[in-house]
């Protein structure tokens, strides 16, 4: 099991360092440790980033911010991203110019593992956001936010960045939709200078009610919407190559 996982993500390390760069897009150099975000650095912008996609509410995200002008961010997860459904969600984020990113494979509690299981967490939804969009990653977000040395060495040698966030909408905690557009005002009304958001794409009044109400009142506000890779003026990808062929290793079976 070791030794075959280890050919794999040699494989998978000279695929990427080999891989050309393409467009306006630069093979981030891989690092000891990976950079921790928590707060974007271009004035006046806002990330709104959402998380465990892809799911079915992407289209309304992505139609809501496509009609203002603005962009997102999604980590995307697994274990089913290949599914066609799924997949087609991920490739049309992308194709909105939207920023696809990793929320590493089974949604695990990262400062758990050990160094291959790491690993293989990471490398998994790489490979799958590569062989949809063509572009591989170079930004996760670990699921929690939890993080230890290990995590970020694993991430650092895969050329991968760790974003966590700012401002938590709450969409998660089982509050009311009301009290996730105070906390939207609350922080309006703080007047950040930026903002690094934590959504979910996975709740339908996050997606239909909540994100049209905040687009609305952020840019109201005078902050620009923009990818994660955008507010801190840095590389979204470590490549941007040609969408694959959907093919038999299109599957969750076995990973």
């Amino acid at each position: 099991m070791l030794s075959s996982l280890l050919v794999t993500l040699s494989l998978a390390v000279s695929f990427v360092v080999a891989a050309p760069a393409v467009g306006n897009s630069t093979l981030v150099e891989r690092q000891g440790f990976a950079q921790v975000v928590t707060k974007c650095t271009v004035p006046k912008t806002v990330a709104l980033t959402f998380d465990d996609g892809p799911y079915v509410y992407l289209y309304d995200i992505s139609k809501a911010l496509v009609a203002a002008g603005a962009k997102g961010t999604f980590f995307f997860r697994g274990p089913c991203i290949y599914d066609p459904d799924q997949a087609k969600r991920v490739l049309y984020a992308y194709q909105k110019g939207h920023q696809v990113a990793s929320h590493t494979w089974s949604h695990a509690h990262l400062n758990t593992l050990t160094f291959d299981q790491l690993h293989h967490q990471f490398w998994l939804v790489e490979e799958a956001l590569m062989k949809i969009t063509g572009a591989y990653p170079a930004w996760a977000r670990p699921p929690y936010g939890e993080y230890n040395d290990l995590v970020r060495q694993v991430a650092g040698s895969r050329g991968q960045n760790l974003a966590l966030w700012d401002f938590d909408s709450g969409d998660t905690w089982g509050i009311s939709t009301a009290e996730v557009l105070r906390r939207y005002d609350n922080l309006i009304s703080s007047r950040p200078n930026t903002v690094l958001t934590l959504n979910h794409e996975v709740h339908q009044q996050a997606a239909q009610v909540v994100l049209p109400y905040a687009i609305k009142a952020l840019q109201a506000a005078g902050y620009r919407l923009v990818t994660l890779a955008e507010c801190l003026g840095m590389p979204a990808y470590q490549w941007v190559g040609e969408p694959h062929a959907r093919d038999a290793t299109w599957t969750c079976a076995g990973k």
